[in-house]
This record gives C-alpha cells, sequence and structure tokens, in this order.
C-alpha cells in the first residue's frame, strides 16, 4: 500500500529571515524596504519577539536621544504616537507600551512592503548546504531557497542545524583575557551555563469583588518568593514594569521569576525543550498565584493580552524571554574589552585601517544567576541626571562565518563572548544589529556578491543614508538625529577615528537641534537643586513637591550643567509617578512665573 505524503510549498526570495524576533523582524523590513525580494518566517503569530512576543515591552538601553536612531527610534516615535497615555509608566524603562501595539506596528509595517512575504507559525527542521554555502530551509510546509539567509531564532537554531561553527555558555579568562570573567567552572557557572530566562506575564489590578483568583500551580516547582519586594517594597516592585492601563509586566530578578534549572536542555531534542518550557511556564505561574496571595493591591492576571497558544494563559508571553543563546564563531569576537569605555566610550573597532561598526549600543553589563553575586567591571556613568550605560559598537566582522556562505546572524546569535553578551542582547541594538544585518543582505543581493566581500563603508554609508530610518554608525551623546549636521559628523569619524573624542562628544552646537516647548508637554516652574554629580532636583514654585530630574536630551543636559545651582528655572516635559521624575524635554530660564505643572 502506498503512504501518502504530505506535500510542502517550495518557494524562491533572495533573502530569507528564519525567526520574527526583534532582529529578525527588523532585518526583513530593512532588506524589503531597500526594495529586495524577502520573505520572514516567524515561529508564531506575532513579530518583535522580546519586545512584544516575549513580553519584554519595557526596554532597555539605547535611551538618551543620541541613541535613538534606526528602526529603533523610528519604533520610539511610532509608539509616541499611537501609544495612548504615552510611555512612561514604569522606572525600570523610559519607554513602556502595550505588547499588543508593538505588534501591530510590527505587522503594519510587515504589510506596507509588497516584496515582502509574512509567514507565520513555522519552525525551521533543516538546513540545506550546497558545499559550504546554505541554500535554504525546510519547515513543517515550506522549503523555501534564497541567495542569503538570516538567523533571526531566539536561541540561534540555524548554527546548530547548518552546523556552523558556534558558541554555547560560558568562555573563561585564559580565553578573551576578560576582566570579569571566571578562571575556571565554580558552582554558579555549572547551574548556569548560559543566563537565566524569564517567562513574563502581566497582572492588573482589580477590586475585591471582582479578582479572578489565580488557581494553585499543577505541577510541583521548587521556589522561595518570600523576599521577593524586601528591598524594594511592594509599590517600586510593582510599578518597576508598569505599563499603560495599570497593566504590570512581571520580569523580576530577585527571587522572582527567572527559571533557569537545567539549561543545557534548550540544546536537546524537542522533548526535553518542551520539559523545560513546561517548568519555566508552571514557575512563573506559581509566581503569580504568589503575587495575589501576599501582595496587598487586589492583582489578577491581565489575560487577554498575548494569543492563546496551547494551555497557557493570556496573560503569559507567548515564549520566555531569552537572554542568551548560542553564538556565532565569526571573523571577530565581541568581548567586554571591546565593551568597556576608554575614557566615556568604547575605543572604535578598526580593521585594516577602517572603521567596522555597523550599530551603537550603551546598555550596562548584565548578567542573571538567580541566587547569586556575579560582580562585573562598571561601564555606567551618570548622564543628563541618572545612571546609563556607556556606548560601545558592532563590528561587521563579528556578523560573518569564516567558514559558512550565505549565512548572517541577526538576534542574540552573534560572534559574541558569554561576557560581552550582557551588554549586546538587548533589545534595541539588537533591533539596529538586525537593521544593519539586513542592509548587508539587500546590499549583497544589489551587488552580486557575498557578505563577506562587501565594503563596510558601503554598509555604513547605507545604514546614515537611509531614508527613511537612518542609523547611527558612531556613537556621540551630544549628536541627535534631528541635528543638521548629524550625517556630516558621522561621516567625520569613519574618515578620521584618530579623532574620536573619548568623551563621546563633539565639537556641534546642541542648541542646533533644540525642541520647542510644545503643548502637549507639562511645564513646571521652580527652583534647580544640584548635585555634585550632576543629578538635580526641581522643587516646584507653588506646590512645593520635589521632583527628580533627568533628560535624554543633549541640549537639555549642557543647559542644566550650566544653570546656577538654587536659580529658577522652567522645565518642559513628561512626568513619571513610578520614578517621580520629570524627563525634561525643554529648558527656559525666567526671572518671574507661575507653576504651571502645579503638582
Amino acid at each position: 500500500m502506498a503512504i501518502a505524503t504530505k506535500s510542502i510549498a517550495r518557494l524562491t526570495t533572495d533573502i530569507l529571515v528564519v525567526g520574527g524576533g526583534t532582529g529578525g523582524t527588523a532585518a526583513a523590513i530593512q532588506a524589503a524596504r531597500r526594495g529586495v525580494k524577502t520573505i520572514l518566517v516567524s515561529e508564531g503569530p506575532w513579530l518583535g519577539g522580546m519586545l512584544t512576543s516575549a513580553g519584554v515591552s519595557a526596554p532597555d538601553g539605547n535611551e538618551l536621544a543620541a541613541w535613538q536612531t534606526g528602526l529603533w527610534g523610528e519604533f520610539l516615535r511610532t509608539l509616541t504616537v499611537q501609544q495612548p497615555g504615552g510611555l512612561d509608566h514604569s522606572w525600570v524603562s523610559l519607554f513602556t507600551f502595550d505588547p499588543r501595539l508593538g505588534s501591530k506596528i510590527f505587522a503594519d509595517w510587515a504589510a506596507e512592503l509588497p516584496n515582502l512575504t509574512w509567514i507565520a507559525n513555522q519552525c525551521p527542521m533543516e538546513v540545506v548546504k550546497n558545499g559550504d554555502r546554505l541554500v535554504g530551509v525546510r519547515f513543517p510546509d515550506y522549503e523555501i531557497r534564497a541567495r542569503v539567509i538570516l538567523d533571526g531564532t531566539e536561541l540561534g537554531d540555524l548554527l546548530a542545524l547548518g552546523d556552523i561553527g558556534h558558541r554555547w555558555g560560558w568562555d573563561w579568562q585564559d580565553k578573551f583575557d576578560e576582566p570579569s570573567c571566571p578562571i575556571a567552572p565554580n558552582e554558579m557557572t555549572e547551574e548556569y551555563p548560559i543566563q537565566s530566562p524569564t517567562w513574563v506575564f502581566l497582572l492588573r489590578k482589580t477590586t475585591n469583588n471582582q479578582t479572578n483568583i489565580i488557581a494553585e500551580p499543577t505541577i510541583d516547582v521548587a521556589q522561595d518568593f518570600t523576599h521577593t519586594w524586601q528591598n524594594y517594597g511592594e509599590k517600586d516592585f510593582l510599578t518597576y514594569g508598569q505599563l499603560p492601563g495599570e497593566h504590570y509586566m512581571i520580569n523580576w530578578p530577585i527571587a522572582g521569576n527567572d527559571y533557569g534549572k537545567d539549561l543545557n536542555r534548550l540544546l536537546g531534542g524537542e522533548k526535553e525543550k518542551q520539559t523545560y518550557l513546561k517548568e519555566a511556564y508552571q514557575y512563573s505561574y506559581a509566581y503569580a498565584y504568589y503575587l495575589q496571595k501576599h501582595h496587598s493591591e487586589n492583582l489578577e492576571l491581565a489575560t487577554g493580552i498575548f494569543p492563546q497558544t496551547g494551555d497557557i494563559s493570556t496573560a503569559f508571553a507567548l515564549h520566555p524571554y531569552y537572554r542568551e543563546s548560542r553564538r556565532l564563531k565569526g571573523q571577530q569576537v565581541i568581548t567586554e574589552r571591546d565593551i568597556l569605555p576608554q575614557g566615556q566610550v568604547a575605543s572604535l573597532p578598526i580593521y585594516n585601517q577602517k572603521v567596522t561598526s555597523i550599530g551603537v549600543g550603551n546598555y550596562a553589563n548584565d548578567h542573571h544567576y538567580p541566587g547569586y553575586e556575579f560582580p562585573l567591571t562598571p561601564k555606567s556613568l551618570i548622564w543628563g541626571g541618572r545612571w546609563t550605560g556607556t556606548p560601545f559598537t558592532i563590528p561587521f566582522p563579528a556578523l560573518l562565518s569564516p567558514t559558512a556562505r550565505g549565512y548572517l546572524p541577526c538576534e542574540k546569535n552573534i560572534s559574541v563572548s558569554h561576557m560581552a553578551n550582557g551588554s549586546t542582547r538587548l533589545q534595541p541594538l539588537v533591533m539596529n544589529t538586525g537593521q544593519a544585518v539586513g542592509m548587508i543582505a539587500a546590499l549583497s543581493v544589489e551587488k552580486n556578491c557575498d557578505p563577506q566581500d562587501l565594503d563596510v563603508r558601503d554598509v555604513q554609508e547605507a545604514l546614515i543614508g537611509d531614508r527613511r530610518a537612518p542609523a547611527a554608525v558612531i556613537p556621540l551623546f551630544n549628536l541627535v538625529p534631528d541635528h543638521p549636521e548629524w550625517r556630516q559628523w558621522q561621516q567625520y569619524y569613519l574618515d578620521n577615528p584618530d579623532q574620536y573624542p573619548p568623551s563621546g562628544h563633539c565639537p556641534v552646537d546642541v542648541n542646533l537641534a533644540q525642541l520647542p516647548l510644545s503643548k502637549s508637554q507639562s511645564v513646571y516652574t521652580g527652583e534647580l537643586q544640584k548635585s555634585e554629580h550632576q543629578t538635580y532636583q526641581l522643587i516646584c514654585q507653588q506646590s512645593g513637591k520635589i521632583l527628580k530630574v533627568i533628560t535624554e536630551r543633549p541640549e537639555v543636559a549642557e543647559q542644566l550643567i550650566n544653570h546656577a545651582n538654587g536659580k529658577k528655572i522652567t522645565l518642559g516635559g513628561r512626568y513619571n509617578s513610578a520614578g517621580n521624575w520629570l524627563v525634561v524635554e525643554t529648558v527656559e530660564t525666567i526671572t518671574s512665573g507661575k507653576d504651571l505643572g502645579g503638582r
């Protein structure tokens, strides 16, 4: 008797992006905007990965105006227009939003592009190779052939399927001479071969007679949540990840829902991986159960946020927030020393006398190993009244395999050490790295060459000259993308890297990009109090309320530095009750006036 075989669709494209995460979505959109035929295949029903389907809609890093470039900057501007109630709700991030809106924005961007085909709910099963070249990927319902294949999966799946050289887990100090790296394996590194993932969920406040009681967990998972907010208090614990509409993102690292038991199961067979995922979900579910029982606020699961997937509550993200994946063994490895500041900025990457940077990040090095203290070499400073990470760049060779052709990584799977991954893994940088990879892939199709054969300067010029979302490749604290000399100074330091200032500040008039006072801003008048460490507070003139003062913008930062301590000032901006801070966008020094904010 003949056995029926399942027929699959066979497609051909110029660029295939596997994985609809933060980097993969950005890569596909950039390649298609460039005019190249692109297919994007996502494992689930949403695009955006960490920013949306993983539920981390309170992103970290690239928060200063100077780093709000490329697709990340465009995403923020779109959110600002479309998110009711604005983006100022939590104290962990300057931008929080409904993950459903983030998913919609990415879907809308994809739908705008006639040369971009998005296929949802397909996982890669096999990589097709011709010698050392990747030529296609098989999925349950498709086989897709492409000239360039981009790996945007959460765990770097194509590295394994394509037998491409890669790393997983720790590198010891003798490997890359990284100052924070352990010399040898220890109890912590044995327990956590990679950083702990988190299965994020959302809560909301309710009244006693309307609370939906969370049922007891059905699987026994070892947990101890008793000290989860003792160092912060209940209020700050909850507003840490507050979203619009009084929803609360729960992604809490202190006796919270990080789950890192037997993480090597993520590399095993499907059964092992599914066992881990079931445990991780139940662990977060147990945490939600604990919070409803012990938090003084009446809390319930914010159901209806995420699409239904199996038995998982719709208050839970579609998959865990993976902080680390398989990592390419590239032509260059980004190490901890490459991201640490030499002054206030990291050194520019240079190869063959050319600057090779194709993306800018700034997040502090952040690692998650629940139950352990893990000190890291500092890479932060106070700027604009608040702590922020020092900037660094992603070099082009860290995206290139020395052994595989037709392949590019565009997620957390770039060529980076375990230590440096703590800074390179954050959503805004992954988004702009994905944009750069999409541009590289598109240029290689346009020029009919392999990505390895491109001139990095062509890539950089295409990024900084992009018509819709120009992206920085040189970090400069005081040069915002709406400054009229922005492109000129990006090109200047590409041509003259020896002139790149250790302060990260270039000689421009920052006020050329100063924002006007708008009707949408709250306006506050009062006395500005300054500390010796460039932190600020405003004593409001009429109410007497004391507000922290911070800013994302360089012209405001300069005005705050130059303003006399204790003198009257009028500030326009956005108030955030979770942080009790005013995010200042405009400054007007006055001699008289009233406290218009009144708070």
